[in-house]
Order: structure tokens, then sequence, then C-alpha cells
């Protein structure tokens, strides 16, 4: 398995993907090519003789200098349990430490326990919102109108 960084032309490989991946789920609009032209240099793809396996968007945040924001992951649902989005999670993490930056972030929709449970074995910490839902903290609107979302913060050291 290698670990790259993405393309541009990966946008077209990985968009049709999506909703597939996420069991039917439109997930395609959260994930625009604007990612896959600007945030080359800290968003990684999983491959192996040519196939995608998985893939991690990220940047830096402009607003938080020592902050970084992993925006979109996503795994093959046939290859997961395989350590492909650890290795993808530790090479995002790595690159942040080399550009000294501290903190990661990254927020999941609270019907995807999946994520939660996974994000929580990564010691990502579930920051306080302002409601409760099956005992995990979540912020209200976070990404819209009736779009609630469970924030995580990870310190890096």
């Amino acid at each position: 398995m290698e670990i790259r960084p993405v393309k541009s032309s990966d946008y077209y490989r990985i968009s049709p993907l999506l909703n597939e991946w996420w069991d039917g789920r439109n997930m395609v609009d959260m994930l625009p090519k604007l990612f896959f032209d600007h945030f080359t240099d800290t968003s990684f793809v999983a491959e192996k003789d040519g196939e995608i396996f998985g893939f991690l968007i990220g940047f830096f945040s402009q607003t938080h200098p020592n902050e970084a924001y992993i925006h979109f992951v996503g795994i093959n649902p046939a290859v997961r349990k395989q350590s492909i989005g650890k290795q993808l999670y530790n090479k995002f993490f790595d690159m942040v430490k080399t550009n000294n930056r501290q903190i990661d972030r990254c927020v999941t929709s609270p019907v995807n326990k999946t994520s939660i449970a996974y994000h929580t074995r990564l010691e990502f910490n579930i920051e306080e919102g302002d409601k409760l839902i099956d005992g995990i903290s979540i912020t209200s609107d976070y990404d819209g109108p009736d779009q609630d979302r469970v924030l995580f913060v990870k310190q890096l050291t």
C-alpha cells in the first residue's frame, strides 16, 4: 500500500465512490474539487496497483497558526479494519507536527457512530457542545440549520 499526496485528478476517481462508500448517503457535495486542487500538500491517498483504498483531505488553519483540520476521510468498506485509516491519519499527524502545529480538529455527524468510536480510539477528545444525544456532546446547527455535529480535538505531541 502506498500513501501519496492527493492529485487534482484524484477527484474524478474518488468522487464517484463517495455515496457508495457511505451506504447511499449523499456525501458528494461535502467534497468539492477545490480540495483536490488547493490542499495537495496536506491531503493523501492510499492506493495499491492503481486502486484507491482510502483518502484523507486535510489542511492547515489560516486563522489558528498551531492547528490543522481533517475535512474528510474515506476508506473502501471492503478493506476497513486493515489499518489504512490509521496509516492516513498518522501520515497527516506527522506532517502536522513537522510543520510545528500541535492541534488537530475534525467533525462528524452524530448519526455516524462508527466515526465517533474511531476518533475516540485515535485519542481525539469530543469538544463540549450545547446538547447531548445518546451520551455524546453535540454542537447544534454547526454546519447550518439542523446540521448538528460532533466536534473533535486532538493534542499532538
